[in-house]
């Protein structure tokens, strides 16, 4: 694989999707720029506040983002870079960035509300239900898993107490805290304010040289990662419930710049690597089969047996079948059902104009398949190193390939560098994603309990208690940070089955809301019965494997994570989301290919 001309000729597909298909769906859905968004109709100054396009962006492609367009590449890179580039480019452009684009779009014309009440006004209350306790749940494990990851990133010591032989997690932390305390300045400055757009841009890029020039200099505090997941739980806490204005738009547009200073870092590494010949040739397979396994292997594929004689384990790396597996494990960076809550839940309610909606919900989405396409060419520079799992997590590979290709530009000297300011903007991903998912969660818990023809303010009673911001904060952060304290990681492995089934319910909101309209849906039905059938199957293969590790019981039971508990569990939860799926798509089917009346004038409000 030549690195350089893979991510040449990727960009340039990603471009022309944008320009030909995102401008096509624009305009056969009616994008409409003379039409009051929610950010001005329902302005507040907490929660709907507009914001100019590029701060919108990068507020919506810093939460997505995540680890997402890293980890899963990265994973699904044992079935071999074409499967991966295909589902990448194919699922980019055709299935999530119309997926993200499209519950935007919707929730704009919904008052800026989530998706679950474009399920409800477009579907029926029980399916709004259904899909709110479903999308919450999922967003509280959300919560749990980065919240765990960035006191990872923060700590001087790891879950096993081992301490860290070097200052880069304190270094990481100083830059993110002084982030924080830029945005807050940032906001109460720059509110009221219009400043012109390449001079706000310029300052902002200033302000991020000098918090991670100050973070790097001076990096003093060395906490534990479990006294870590208690300040992210206050500050989730204080993050969720603070105007938009003072500290998500100023940390989001801040921190925005140092992610795409890593995808420029990283598109120099590869250039540069390609043109001197260090990553014209990667190792890494076309395509190694239909299914994979994540055992370690040397150079000439032999598995690699450790000192106590078991199987060495790539960490960095998927098994199983390419069907369903691949579809499951790249998310970020194909279709992911996080983006609809984050495209519905808080960028809705900053869009200045409906004509921002393509370039922020579309556009977005496909820089985060770049960046899954240079995930892939860093791993195919350290492939060889992969296959022996020298690496312990996909952040790892990804520091690692691409601060090597980096040195081959810059020389060796540049290599440590670029590996601690890459490990940094994949941190500055999860911790964005941590309070945006925290207030995402909170818009789902408060809208649980208000039934149709009321809204938060209106509802009375124990409903106006649960649906109170402050009540429904608490709650959630209480619920993430301790399953993030207590062994979220048991059930983490069904969170891929549950994300991608909440990108196929999306996909089937937002097509039922298009035909209630009036407008185009079509485009829509492949990709919303592919995504179900790939999370039905998932769900299915997960669901015969627990039930065959209890039939085998003794050892094979007690060698799973949480033992015969944490299996129980992970049943359980199968068999929910399977049961659920059914009867989405049941509800849904109806609603799509029934009648619509009296549902066209209050969708298309």
């Amino acid at each position: 694989m030549n690195a350089m001309i893979l991510l040449l000729v990727a960009a340039v597909v990603l471009v022309c999707g944008y320009l030909f298909y995102g401008k096509w769906l624009a305009k056969s859905w009616g994008i409409d720029p003379s039409k009051p968004t929610p950010a001005h109709e329902m302005a507040d100054g907490v929660d709907y506040v507009a914001a100019p396009p590029y701060v919108v962006l990068g507020h919506h492609f810093s939460s997505i983002a995540g680890a997402g367009p890293i980890n899963g590449p990265i994973q699904a890179a044992v079935f071999g870079w074409v499967p991966v580039t295909l589902w990448v480019l194919i699922g980019g452009i055709f299935f999530g960035a119309m997926h993200d684009f499209g519950a935007l779009f919707s929730s704009i014309r919904h008052k800026g509300q989530t998706l679950a009440i474009v399920v409800r006004d477009n579907m029926d209350n029980t399916a709004k239900t259904l899909f709110t306790i479903f999308a919450y749940l999922t967003l509280v494990l959300v919560v749990a898993a980065f919240a765990s990851i960035v006191a990872g990133t923060f700590g001087v010591t790891g879950a096993e107490g081992a301490e860290v032989t070097d200052d880069r997690n304190m270094t990481t932390a100083s830059i993110s805290i002084f982030f924080i305390a830029a945005a807050v300045i940032w906001g109460l400055v720059m509110r009221g304010r219009k400043i012109p757009g390449a001079a706000n841009i310029a300052l902002a890029i200033v302000v991020l040289v000098i918090c991670v020039a100050a973070g790097i200099l001076f990096h003093p505090v060395a906490l534990p990662a479990s006294t870590w997941m208690w300040i992210l739980a206050a500050y989730i806490l204080v993050a969720s419930l603070a105007p938009v204005w003072i500290l998500l738009q100023p940390r989001d547009y801040l921190s925005s710049y140092l992610l795409y200073g890593m995808i420029i870092l990283a598109v120099i590494g590869i250039i540069g690597a390609g043109i001197n010949g260090a990553a014209s040739n990667l190792e890494i397979p076309a395509f190694t089969g239909f299914t994979a396994s994540n055992a370690a292997v040397d150079a000439s594929g032999a598995p690699i047996v450790g000192e106590d004689g078991a199987a060495v384990i790539n960490k960095a790396a998927a098994s199983g079948y390419l069907f369903p597996a691949l579809f499951i494990t790249i998310a970020c960076g194909a279709i992911s059902g996080f983006h609809s809550l984050v495209a519905s839940g808080t960028t809705s309610k900053q869009i200045d104009s409906e004509a921002h909606a393509q370039p922020i919900g579309y556009g977005g989405m496909l820089i985060e398949c770049l960046l899954a396409i240079i995930s892939l060419c860093a791993v195919g520079f350290v492939w060889t190193q992969y296959q022996a799992g020298e690496f312990a997590a996909p952040t790892q590979v990804f520091a690692g390939g691409l601060s090597g290709m980096l040195a081959t530009v810059l020389g060796e000297g540049a290599q440590p560098i670029a590996y601690q300011l890459l490990v940094l903007a994949v941190s500055a991903f999860c911790l964005t994603s941590l309070d945006t998912a925290t207030r995402l969660a909170r818009y789902m818990f408060q809208e649980l309990w208000v039934p149709a023809g009321e809204t938060v303010d209106s509802v009375t009673g124990w409903r106006a208690t649960l649906a109170n911001p402050y009540v429904a904060t608490i709650i959630t952060v209480v619920l993430g940070i301790g399953l993030g304290m207590t062994g979220y990681s048991i059930i983490w492995p069904l969170f891929g089955a549950a994300n991608q089934l909440l990108a196929a319910l999306a996909l089937l909101a937002v097509a039922v809301w298009l035909k209630n309209m009036g407008r185009k849906n079509g485009m829509f039905y492949i990709p919303m019965v592919f995504m179900l059938v790939v999370t039905l199957t998932s769900l299915a293969l997960t669901i015969q494997q627990k039930v065959n590790l209890f039939a085998a019981g003794g050892d094979a039971l007690a060698a799973q994570a949480g033992g015969a508990a944490g299996v129980a569990a992970q049943l359980i939860i199968a068999v929910l989301l399977f049961v659920l799926a059914i009867v989405l798509a049941v509800r849904g089917a109806k609603s799509l290919f029934g009648s619509s009346a009296n549902k066209a004038d209050q969708a298309a409000a």
